[in-house]
């Protein structure tokens, strides 16, 4: 379906370029964004691979277990259906430590791992679980405490004080992750009482 509505906005974006006789200024948009987008991919890539560095060497050195450790009472509480050392727990700590890093590309891959553990542990079904739910309300509204992507947005736009972002990231982040574990908890209780 957003196949379709990127396809439509884009004809009626041409269409309408063509009608008013300003396709040239279309052009030379398509040309420019495309220029800043690789611009900003180099950029991004640069961070990210620092980031993922630090990851390394922090696993390495056993930090990210000892927050794996902090977390998994948590994590334990929010996702009673699933067992312990169940892969999909491993996977959903790992995909919420790379959020909290502000790694969300990191992330990605880990949080499809944990939801094709979490629909294994629901049978196949096509229909989310209470968890498949649970993880995704936490998924986006981690806590963040580096967000790496704004701030090598904010340095390849030459910001004066590009880390200036990250106490408000923290504030906001913090916000929306007890907002969205709050309302999936209520939900969470009323689906409980339903079934």
């Amino acid at each position: 379906m957003v196949n379709y509505i990127w396809a439509a906005l884009a004809i009626i974006g041409i269409v309408f370029a063509a009608i008013n006789g300003t396709m040239d200024e279309v052009n030379k948009a398509i040309f420019s964004g495309a220029k800043e987008a690789v611009t900003i991919c180099i950029g991004l890539i640069s961070v990210l691979v620092f980031w993922l560095g630090m990851m390394k060497i922090a696993e390495q050195a056993g930090l990210l277990q000892k927050l794996t450790n902090l977390f998994r009472p948590i994590i334990a509480k929010l996702f009673p259906e699933v067992p312990k050392n169940h892969p999909a727990m491993g996977y959903i700590l790992s995909n919420m430590i790379a959020n909290i890093f502000g790694l969300g590309n990191a992330a990605t891959p880990l949080g499809i791992k944990a939801m094709e553990e979490l629909k294994r542990l629901n049978g196949g079904k096509n229909t989310a679980s209470n968890s498949m739910i649970t993880f995704l309300a936490l998924n986006t509204s981690c806590i963040t405490l580096i967000p790496t992507t704004v701030i090598a947005i904010r340095m390849n736009y030459h910001s004066a004080s590009p880390t200036d972002i990250v106490g408000p990231t923290i504030i906001a982040t913090i916000f929306s992750c007890i907002g969205g574990i709050l309302i999936d908890r209520y939900f969470y209780h009323k689906r409980m009482r339903k079934g």
